[in-house]
């Protein structure tokens, strides 16, 4: 950390007098670099800026414009502040037009009521910076050593976002080039609640009158409405990968914490460069989120909690769990076409591949509920199940749910998207598919018709699907299935032979409706129980 003017002046030499500030108070924050005693009127020309100047007073002038001169000429040079012996050999008390110069500049002017030995100012101010920048270089040292074990260990961006947030200890939000969150890290009341509204900070704030806008490889923002923030671009090859932001609130980023900073973005970088394939890792930090859930590891507000540290923020709206059926044929693509669908949405949402399926947590919006959600992937052309909207604590039951209404969408003929309220008696038979009993109730209701369709060259089980859809009503199901009156009636009788009962009766035709759900359920080929955690990813 820099030694200020303020700190400096508290050091053991400065106590033996009376040391007054006349005027610059409001930056005694200036960095000391170097201590010069001085004693000649033309100093500003051998200044390179951070000097501490140390006068009796000899060199100052004696007329108000050589005064005033003088003090503009330091302070445009850089000098930190301007200490004066009021000690008699020039002054006994502050020229006026000394103090009325730097007042206006607001530069720092300090006046010493005795002598000092100005070696000995010198000796302890320089022993003070030497100390600073050892410490500097011992927090350099560990910050190298921190941030080349993440990158040797193959870490993702969110632990460097995590290393550097502990580093500073200020929150950090890194973003993409879409200015989507992809890690949030040392969070505090105030930027979780400016997290709620991110684009507002990443396109208004840091753009509105900095040259070069977006594409600026630096900036700070400061606003009544936010905590000072300093951003650094992170640069891929040449071109702009996205933005790390610290707020830092008042003040600079300086010193270790500005060298942390560009650290971090140098580092992050070239983790970014080593991954094979773009989202690799995001998608491993949302999977490892999903499964902890799944196995009980955290609750439903720890699984939202974490979920905004990786850019997902599910807080205070309800939330709705979606599982997608794999089309065995497609190229494994389903994870990211349920992440496209939802970002269209614009629903936040945690994703992962759970071997079978895609789960995705999504947070729903005020405008949309699961019903709407239901409608708009089923326009789509999605085969998958949407849980209700639950709060957090209830996940693993939305979990369950989505599982639910994605086993009865899997028995489908064309992709279909299924809310679980709208199951109905489905639910039952979802949770019995795994057990003998619903195996023996398709056995009793339909087992001599599919063992005569598994024997026989004419099968009987497509007419009595058509009747049953037309509700008993034979033109309606000889219409369906293209065969004339005379022709169902005959299929008609040999069902009744078959099954041993007549199926103009409603309430044997309920039974066998039911059974052939059942027997579709068990076809699907879907695992029917609710969705089980895959091995975490590390």
């Amino acid at each position: 950390m820099a030694l200020s003017v303020a700190a400096a002046l508290q050091l053991e030499v400065f106590g033996r007098t009376s040391a007054r500030v006349y005027a610059g108070e409001e930056n005694l924050d200036h960095t000391i670099r170097w201590v010069h005693p001085v004693e000649i009127p033309d100093i500003a020309q051998f200044l390179t800026g951070g000097e501490l100047l140390l006068t009796a007073g000899l060199g100052v002038g004696r007329t108000a414009g050589e005064q005033r001169r003088y003090i503009r000429e330091v302070s445009a040079a850089g000098a930190s502040a301007l200490v004066i012996e009021l000690s008699g050999r020039a002054f006994t008390v502050m020229p006026p037009a000394l103090v009325d110069e730097a007042r206006r500049l607001g530069f720092p002017l300090v006046g010493l009521a005795d002598e000092l030995p100005f070696v000995e100012v010198s000796a302890q101010v320089h022993e003070l910076i030497a100390d600073e920048r050892n410490s500097d270089l011992v927090a350099f040292e560990r910050l190298n050593a921190d941030f080349i074990h993440l990158l040797l260990a193959s870490r993702s961006h969110v632990s460097f976002a995590e290393a550097l947030a502990h580093h500073i200890g200020s929150p950090v939000v890194l973003e993409d080039i879409d200015h989507q969150v992809v890690a949030y890290a040392g969070g505090t009341a105030e930027t979780d609640l400016l997290m709620r509204n991110w684009g507002l900070h990443a396109r208004m704030a840091h753009q509105a009158g900095v040259p070069g806008g977006q594409h600026n490889k630096s900036s700070v923002v400061r606003s009544h409405d936010e905590p000072g923030c300093t951003r650094r671009m992170i640069v891929l090859r040449g071109e702009a990968w996205g933005w790390i932001h610290v707020f830092h609130g008042e003040g600079e980023l300086t010193g270790v914490d500005a060298y942390a900073l560009d650290r971090a973005a140098d580092t992050i970088a070239i983790a970014l460069l080593g991954d094979r394939e773009s989202g690799v890792r995001a998608s491993h930090r949302q999977s490892s989120l999903i499964n902890r859930l799944l196995l009980g590891d955290i609750t439903g507000e720890q699984f939202v909690d974490r979920a905004l540290r990786i850019g997902r923020d599910l807080r205070d709206r309800p939330l709705a769990a979606v599982v997608l059926c794999k089309d065995p044929d497609s190229d494994g693509a389903a994870e990211a076409v349920l992440e496209s669908l939802l970002t269209s949405l614009k629903v936040p949402a945690v994703v992962a591949d759970i071997g079978e399926h895609v789960l995705a947590v999504a947070g729903l919006t005020n405008p949309l509920s699961a019903q709407q959600l239901t409608d708009r992937l089923d326009r789509d052309g999605v085969r998958a199940g949407v849980s209700r909207g639950v709060p957090a604590a209830q996940l693993v039951d939305a979990a369950r749910q989505a599982r639910t209404a994605a086993s009865v969408a899997a028995t489908r003929d064309q992709p279909t998207t299924l809310h679980f309220d709208r199951l109905g008696v489905l639910r039952l038979l979802v949770s019995l598919a795994d057990g003998l009993e619903l195996r023996r109730y398709i056995d009793d209701e339909l087992g001599p018709l599919l063992h005569h369709d598994a024997t026989e060259s004419n099968p009987l089980l497509p007419t009595l699907r058509a009747y049953l859809a037309a509700d008993g009503n034979k033109s309606r199901a000889a219409e369906a299935l293209f065969i004339q009156r005379r022709t169902l009636y005959y299929r008609i009788e040999r069902l009744n032979n078959l099954l041993g009962r007549s199926v103009d009766d409603p309430e044997v035709r309920g039974g066998l409706s039911l059974a052939l759900r059942a027997l579709d359920l068990l076809e699907s080929g879907q695992p029917l129980q609710p969705p089980g955690p895959r091995k975490p990813i590390a």
